[in-house]
């Protein structure tokens, strides 16, 4: 028995080796750390960098106006980076807020004049920056006499914009600067067409607009001979006294040169357009939309200088994080040279990456530890089985108890013969078919002692 199991086919070393490492030992030593790293990832990326909306919605106004015109050219170019802007009339600045403080609504985005609400009111929401000036045009007949002041509107009938509109709320915030309210003269509470239709019939004596000189009502207006627009005399005053509006100067002749309309330089009062978010928007989406706005508003007008707008000049909303990056070094690097899908991608992995790379280090510092480890633990398993022989042999009960311990031993050394190593642990395989040769003689000198053999 003995001179047969010393005849053994020598244990296997492991050739499939990467720098060294058993591939399967160095698979099961280091996929924990894989596992955790990867878990980490997908729940980083879905609760605390999830992925940007294919879908946004934006609130304008009443359709007819420049915010509906402006929403539109946003829509077609966020479309090339495969993001559908849903545009969704209101009437006006006033609910346009009313939609961005209810999260329920499904807006997150809305144009809103400066001067209409804040912060303190407002607090979830944030600008992505000033867009354009809205001059307040005020008309009225030029049959009556000249009008250079607000508090001269005391006692008439006034259009001051649809309900609900920026148009309405600042109107009569300034009117009421000037003493002129609803105890002292009749406000209406009607649109811009019915307006200008309005003081057309001779059913109000002035009118209040808010739109860009281009707006098609203003220039009807503006172009028809029985109507003047009233310059304001305290413009610098109102605009110093409220930080919000901007002292604007219609030169004479801008409308028409060759009409000469206006006859005189008109001085006006203006908010700026403001684009609003929701501060749960995705940051993503604020770079997109901030990147539209720059293509849509840089271009010079009557008052506005090239590349003036758009601004982060804004005094009612603190500008988004984004916004005030942006406006302060532009894109995101990876953005300026990536499509959007992959700057989004790689904004993620970013986030993630680097305090994972924190996080893992130890672990995967001890990968080579816990490789060792393994190993060991294989080696030292067939000491454990070849100790727990040794303790049962003796006495010996006879020749069947003899061979029982003979075919365990041989067992063990078989095992241990096909276990597949790396060459660094190789004096440890020879050890312990060193101490299995010791088991077997002093089996066999238990064997000769009991006359077994």
């Amino acid at each position: 028995m003995s001179d047969d199991s010393s005849i053994r086919a020598p244990f296997s070393v492991n050739k499939k080796t990467f720098f060294g490492y058993s591939l399967r030992d160095l698979f099961f030593s280091a996929s924990p750390s894989v596992l955790i790293g990867l878990t980490i990832i997908a729940v980083t990326l879905h609760y605390i960098t999830p992925a940007p909306p294919r879908k946004i919605v934006i609130s304008t106004g009443d359709g007819e106006g420049d915010y509906a015109v402006f929403a539109k050219l946003y829509q077609d170019i966020l479309k090339n980076d495969g993001i559908q802007l849903e545009i969704r009339p209101s009437k006006g600045a006033v609910e346009n807020l009313e939609r961005l403080n209810d999260p329920k609504s499904g807006v997150q985005v809305a144009f809103v004049q400066d001067g209409v609400g804040g912060s303190e009111s407002s607090p979830d929401l944030s600008s992505l920056g000033s867009l354009y000036y809205e001059p307040i045009w005020i008309f009225y007949p030029s049959s009556k006499n000249t009008v250079h002041r607000l508090t001269e509107l005391a006692g008439k009938r006034i259009a001051i914009g649809a309900t609900g509109s920026g148009t309405q709320f600042l109107t009569q915030r300034l009117l009421h600067a000037s003493g002129v309210d609803v105890k002292s003269a009749q406000l209406l509470k009607i649109g811009s067409a019915a307006a200008a239709q309005a003081l057309r019939e001779h059913q109000v004596d002035f009118g209040f607009f808010m739109a860009p000189i281009d707006d098609p009502i203003v220039k009807q207006l503006a172009r028809d001979p029985s109507m003047q627009i009233l310059s304001l005399d305290q413009a610098e005053a109102i605009s110093r006294q409220n930080p919000y509006l901007h002292h604007l100067v219609l030169p004479h002749g801008t409308i028409d040169l060759k009409l000469g309309i206006p006859e005189t330089d008109i001085d006006m009062v203006a908010p700026t357009a403001t684009l609003l978010v929701r501060d749960d928007i995705h940051p993503s989406m604020s770079y997109l939309l901030l990147q539209a706005l720059s293509q849509v508003h840089d271009d010079p007008g009557i008052f506005e200088k090239r590349k003036e707008f758009p601004t982060d000049n804004n005094y009612e909303f603190p500008l988004s994080d984004e916004a005030a990056r942006f406006y302060k070094s532009g894109l995101p690097f990876w953005q300026k040279y990536l499509p959007y899908w992959a700057a989004s991608l790689l904004d993620r992995f970013l986030v993630v990456i680097l305090p994972l790379l924190a996080l893992l280090y130890p672990i995967v510092k001890a990968i080579p530890n816990l490789y060792r480890w393994r190993i060991r633990t294989r080696i030292y398993r067939h000491y454990g089985e070849l100790k727990f022989l040794e303790t049962q042999l003796q006495p010996l009960s006879g020749q069947n108890s003899l061979h029982r311990f003979y075919s365990q031993l041989d067992e063990i050394e078989d095992r241990v013969n096909q276990m597949k190593v790396p060459l660094e642990f190789s004096e440890h395989i020879y050890s312990l078919r060193g101490h299995i040769d010791l088991v077997r003689a002093r089996l066999l000198r238990l064997s000769q002692q009991t006359n077994l053999v």
